[in-house]
């Protein structure tokens, strides 16, 4: 019998979001390696990038860059704080808002990620501008699946 487009969309290797996923896995699996050194989690760096870019954010405006809701987001940043790599201030005008800053430590730490990008576009096999593209492609799919969402809810 022959396929058709609907027997198609089916399949596991019909699914963008199943190779989206499995991407984001490889992903995951080499940055664990890549961050391992580092004595981070690929979590843990993505939050250490936002405040490397800028630091003192309040706990909500990371929670929006980083896409994480606060019962995900809070365990990251007590171990990062265990750690010494991060300390929660509350507001002094509004207690209920928290910044979080980087320590000494974990300011000092970029210096020792700074070649893990370069590392992970090696392992790709992409030239930058192929990235670069990837890139754009997957941000302008993200915006459009959030409409959606929004639009379904």
């Amino acid at each position: 019998m022959t396929g058709t487009a609907d027997d198609d969309a089916l399949t596991l290797d019909g699914q963008v979001c199943f190779v989206l996923h499995a991407t984001s896995r490889a992903f995951d699996a080499l940055y664990r390696a890549e961050l391992r050194d580092l004595g981070l989690t690929y979590p843990q760096y993505l939050v250490m990038i936002v405040l490397w870019e800028e630091d003192g954010p309040t706990v909500k405006r990371l929670g929006e860059r980083l896409r994480l809701d606060s019962g995900t987001l809070s365990p990251l940043l007590t171990r990062l704080e265990t750690a010494g790599l991060v300390a929660r201030r509350r507001g002094r005008e509004d207690e209920r808002s928290v910044s979080v800053h980087l320590t000494g430590r974990g300011a000092a730490l970029r210096a020792r990620a700074v070649d893990v990008p370069r590392r992970v576009l090696a392992a790709t096999g992409l030239t930058p501008a192929e990235l670069a593209d990837l890139h754009n492609v997957l941000r302008d799919l993200t915006q459009r699946l959030d409409s959606a969402a929004q639009t379904l809810a």
